[in-house]
């Protein structure tokens, strides 16, 4: 730890806790706190490597693309996109605080990254991951229950493992999660999801945990975001798929509705799953529903889903409940 502590002011060293506190006083994500202080540390490092500055106000535009360039042959594109995003914000906030007069970054543009389809997982595979977790147990009737809503709802990882029990509405069979920027968002999900969910949250009682106020419990208490990733994997091993990861059941989600209107709501589902950019979503997903395996129909034949029923509810309803 001492190579990345410093005493002197405007020392990045020095600053870079102070930046994370005031995106942790933002409300910001403890995700994205880890992000952008990953990336700051990064730039320490790399820029101490070099004999570099590291007082902000020595810093140039030439020794951030030094590092970008580093990050670009070392990581995938998209990585070092998100340092660059990252980075912009460090140098906002040091602008902010008077401890630069500009920002070296001020000019500068992103690393390009190529569009790189996720890959989804067709009917047959969905139903073989489905019955690699076919059980009465606690874990069996847990990834079940966590493997059917991350499909039914477009959930991103962390906001199925952040799920409290009271999160839950039994009776609307809706979810409420809290998205990127803390916005609430609700999840409606089917009759065999919720089945799904309540036998899980019967041999759930019967969990040492069972009075955390957590949905999914582990071993030794509350299921990590590391937890589910690893469960997703081992299913799908199980399985004989190889590695899935839980992103690719998110887009599954998207391109697997259920509905007569499935090539619509590709449009229309960002203000479910949280997307950002709709009509980008739609371009992106849009062009693959003419896949092998992708046809309309596809999650409701694999899984028994009826999230035809719950597509009817209004776009406003599921809003209102969202802000209870």
């Amino acid at each position: 730890m001492a190579l990345l502590t410093a005493s002197s002011v405007g020392d990045l060293r020095a600053v870079v806790p102070d930046f994370e506190r005031s995106l942790r006083a933002a409300n910001k994500s403890a995700k994205t706190v880890e992000v952008y202080g990953d990336a700051a540390r990064g730039l320490i490092r790399f820029l101490l490597e070099r004999g570099m500055p590291t007082e902000a106000g020595n810093l140039r535009r030439e020794h951030i693309e030094a590092y970008l360039e580093d990050q670009v042959a070392r990581w995938k594109p998209a990585t070092a996109n998100q340092r660059y995003r990252s980075l912009t914000q460090l140098f906002k906030y040091l602008a902010e605080e008077g401890e630069v007069r500009d920002s070296p970054m001020a000019k500068m543009k992103p690393p390009k990254v190529a569009e790189v389809p996720v890959p989804v997982l067709p009917e047959h595979d969905l139903k073989r991951l489905l019955a690699s977790a076919t059980g009465k147990g606690f874990q069996e009737r847990r990834d079940t229950a966590m493997m059917r809503l991350l499909i039914d709802t477009g959930m991103r990882a962390d906001e199925v493992v952040g799920l409290r029990v009271t999160d839950l509405d039994r009776d609307l069979q809706v979810a409420i999660v809290l998205g990127k920027g803390g916005r609430p968002r609700a999840c409606p999900y089917g009759n065999k999801t919720a089945a799904a969910l309540d036998r899980y949250l019967r041999v759930r009682g019967q969990h040492h945990g069972a009075d955390e106020p957590w949905l999914w419990l582990g071993k030794r208490g509350r299921l990590s975001d590391s937890g589910l990733r690893q469960m997703v994997h081992r299913r799908a091993v199980e399985a004989g798929l190889g590695h899935i990861h839980p992103h690719q059941l998110r887009h599954s989600f998207a391109l697997t509705s259920g509905s007569a209107r499935a090539a619509t709501r590709v449009t229309s589902c960002g203000w479910l799953v949280g997307g950002p950019d709709r009509c980008s979503s739609a371009t992106r997903l849009q062009p693959r529903m003419n896949e092998p395996g992708m046809h309309i129909g596809v999650w409701r034949s694999a899984t028994g889903s009826d999230r035809h029923a719950t597509s009817q509810t209004s776009v406003s309803s599921l809003h209102g409940i969202a802000r209870r």
